[in-house]
């Protein structure tokens, strides 16, 4: 049976979610903010602003009681959601102008969608949410001042660089945005074991193939857009930095508040993030940075 599943594609203007929960679909593939109107729970397992990353992310559903959150939430829609991708630390963003000062965001319309454009409103831009196929004419006739998208590798195939130069960073706004595979549960419960667990292999085998690409490919766009096509990278400042977190706090603690299943994956999720935080700076970041300093090239 798991051989004619009826898949839907991932996207914003997709109705993937209720096309399976309809029945028009079996299954579908998408990054779950999408669904925040639906629960603010969502935001959770897809990304947040200042949250975690891919690595974490997968550690916290696989091993830090994130999978049983998530399927309790999905049991309200008779669905059984995967892991199956994930992008990896997003870019800041692209503008036609370095944005250095925390005043450079007041008025500027912002393509971000989700969670990381209220955070943006919150210090004085507009955020704005188009779909990707709309982006480079927007940016390209001014109808938007900035945009983010994914990182090096997707936005060098947009074009961007075309009409922006300077490529900000770090992006705060998804710090490791999870794609899930969601089928719809009726159709779950009929296979058999075996295809149960082919499903779940290929979901786990797809995410870490995801995470791999998505890492292997930026590191050459980002040499690509730097070295041939003159782009400029511009770090974020404390100051907008600092702005951006005090922003992020404040929508988080109150979408963590909506109602109690969005509190009890909200409190999973800061947990699990207050833990591993202390083991990531004394791990991955103490390890980049020795790296930088005294690495053999």
């Amino acid at each position: 049976p798991y051989g004619t599943l009826r898949c839907r594609g991932m996207g914003p203007s997709t109705p993937s979610f209720d096309a399976v929960t309809s029945g028009a679909a079996d299954m579908y593939h998408a990054s779950e903010y999408y669904w925040q109107g639906k629960s603010k729970a969502f935001n959770f397992f897809a990304a947040v602003p200042f949250g975690l990353t891919g690595s974490e992310h997968a550690a916290w559903i696989q091993a830090g009681g994130g999978q049983q959150l998530w399927d309790d939430l999905y049991d309200g829609f008779n669905l059984k959601p995967f892991l199956a991708g994930n992008t990896g630390v997003q870019m800041g963003g692209w503008a036609k102008k370095p944005l250095r000062y925390l005043d450079d965001f007041s008025g500027l319309k912002f393509r971000m969608p989700g969670l990381g454009g209220e955070v943006l409103q919150r210090i004085g831009a507009t955020a704005v949410n188009i779909p990707g196929g709309e982006i480079y004419p927007a940016l390209q006739l001014g109808t938007i001042d900035a945009t983010e998208w994914v990182g090096p590798w997707n936005d060098l195939a947009l074009g961007f660089h075309k009409v922006a130069k300077f490529y900000h960073y770090p992006g705060i706004h998804e710090p490791g945005t999870t794609v899930a595979a969601v089928i719809r549960k009726n159709v779950w419960n009929t296979l058999t074991s075996d295809q149960q667990a082919t499903i779940q292999a290929a979901t786990r085998a797809e995410n870490n193939d995801m995470y791999a690409d998505f890492n292997a490919n930026n590191g050459r766009a980002l040499a690509t857009l730097v070295n041939r096509h003159r782009v400029q990278l511009v770090k974020y400042s404390d100051e907008i930095l600092g702005a951006l977190g005090d922003a992020a706090k404040q929508v988080l603690v109150e979408i963590g508040s909506t109602d109690p299943m969005t509190k009890k994956v909200f409190d999973s999720f800061m947990r699990f993030r207050r833990d591993i935080i202390t083991w990531t700076s004394v791990s991955n970041e103490a390890f980049a940075e020795t790296r930088r300093k005294h690495g053999i090239l």
